[in-house]
């Protein structure tokens, strides 16, 4: 038989049982759909978060009073900060949110601020007050933003946040602040224009600048928090003297020596302090080593992922296998028929692996259409129930299809439906010619 006619007896084939044929190509959709989908999520949330961990700063540094051995590799992702600038309070946060609610815990003071600065490496240090959530009350309306005390002597030198309109903080204005974009053009029905009086905590402050966008949604970022002076941190937060800090950022002299540095860091903070490696009770985390932990964390889910879609191409394998091991049964006699005519057992085999694999081949491209169709949908809706989505970023999607993965996604439904026939196809190359006519 010529390949033409292998093909034209395997659609006629198809055709004939259309209900069976198509339930059966139902299996590779899903399964394929499942590929599409979970491998584009993966994808598209590395994409996002590595998007956003480039703006963190490479060269600067987080100091957090306490230690642990999980420092830098804890913490949940729906509060993790992004944009320019939001690395160096994700990881204060981390640091705080692994750290014991007690009296007694290490703080942070100017004299750690002074050793720091004294370091081999260190370009500038700013201590800085985590406030945490607070109101922001304007004509009626009230927003929950987070609140950041920094200082204004070396803020501008370590944020990588820029000035969309207005200036930085100044020294002693401790009744003004700078805002995000979100909290000025978007949280708000009105939009809040620089020297625009606003209440914080039933508190009056003079809005003196207002920060470029850097992406926002659930990850926060400078585009929903507002910074002010130490003084006016300190007045909102508790538990803190005047001479202490949350967390002190710490810009390098050279991104390529990062290790080092931290090491002269450490090494300094052990003699302010009075501590020794094992009594460690400060932590020194880089926006490179989040980042690794990241990484790996983001490939072990779309492993996950992975597992999970190959699930559904199993089962859509094992239906393929089922319908033509039925399709052998039922052509048991046309088999027989065939070989009286002169047919090789190749050609019959030939015969039952070109239908499993049209079976693969129709289930892959309408698997490649509902998996873009759920993709678009995932991306148009954005997660936001769970907490992500296209607010990740400006540039960035949750789902990212490549094509690659269409191609991918198109040869492997191929190959598994002509592997799920090569059984079924062996056993009716087999057949011997006179037990096959004999058949009813």
């Amino acid at each position: 038989m010529k390949t033409t006619d292998i093909f034209k007896l395997s659609l006629n084939s198809l055709t004939h049982r259309q209900l069976r044929s198509w339930l059966t190509i139902l299996g590779i959709i899903i399964g394929v759909a499942a590929v599409i989908a979970m491998l584009s999520i993966g994808a598209g949330m590395s994409q996002s978060v590595e998007s956003q961990m480039s703006n963190f700063g490479a060269d600067i540094l987080t100091v957090s009073a306490g230690y642990t051995q999980a420092a830098g590799t804890a913490g949940g992702f729906a509060d993790m900060p992004q944009g320019p600038g939001g690395g160096e309070r994700m990881m204060m946060d981390m640091r705080m949110m692994m750290e014991e609610d007690d009296s007694d815990d290490p703080t942070l003071t100017d004299t750690d601020l002074y050793a720091i600065l004294g370091a081999d490496g260190v370009e500038a240090v700013c201590g800085e007050i985590d406030v945490g959530r607070v109101e922001v009350d304007y004509l009626s309306e009230s927003v929950s933003v987070s609140a950041e005390g920094i200082d204004p002597t070396t803020w501008s030198e370590i944020t990588t946040s820029t000035v969309e309109s207005g200036r930085f903080l100044n020294v002693g204005e401790s009744s003004s602040v700078v805002v995000g974009y979100s909290i000025a053009y978007e949280m708000f029905e009105q939009v809040l224009e620089v020297d625009t009086q606003i209440k914080i905590e039933s508190k009056t402050y003079k809005i003196v600048g207002i920060l470029s966008q850097s992406g926002t949604g659930s990850f926060g970022g400078d585009d929903r928090t507002v910074f002010m002076t130490l003084d006016a941190a300190r007045s909102l937060a508790d538990g803190l003297d005047s001479n202490e800090y949350s967390s002190i950022q710490v810009k390098v002299t050279d991104t390529n020596y990062v290790d080092e540095i931290i090491e002269n860091v450490e090494t300094v903070l052990y003699s302010s302090r009075f501590v020794t490696e094992d009594t460690k009770d400060f932590t020194v985390t880089s926006p490179t080593s989040m980042l690794e932990t990241i990484t790996s964390t983001m490939e072990t889910l779309s492993f996950f992922l992975i597992g999970i879609a190959s699930i559904s191409l199993l089962v859509g394998a094992i239906g393929i296998a089922n319908t033509m091991f039925m399709s052998v049964m039922e052509r048991t006699r046309l088999i027989g028929i065939l070989k009286s005519l002169g047919s090789k057992n190749s050609e019959i085999m030939k015969l039952f692996v070109a239908e499993s694999g049209i079976i693969g081949l129709m289930g892959g491209l309408l698997g490649i259409f509902l998996g873009l169709i759920l993709v678009g949908f995932i991306s148009s809706a954005g997660l936001t129930f769970m907490g992500m989505g296209r607010q990740m970023g400006t540039s960035t999607s949750v789902a990212v299809v490549t094509p690659e993965l269409i191609l991918f996604a198109l040869f492997f439904s191929t190959v598994i439906g002509i592997v799920s026939g090569l059984i079924p196809a062996r056993q009716a190359a087999k057949l011997e010619i006179v037990e096959a006519m004999r058949s009813e």
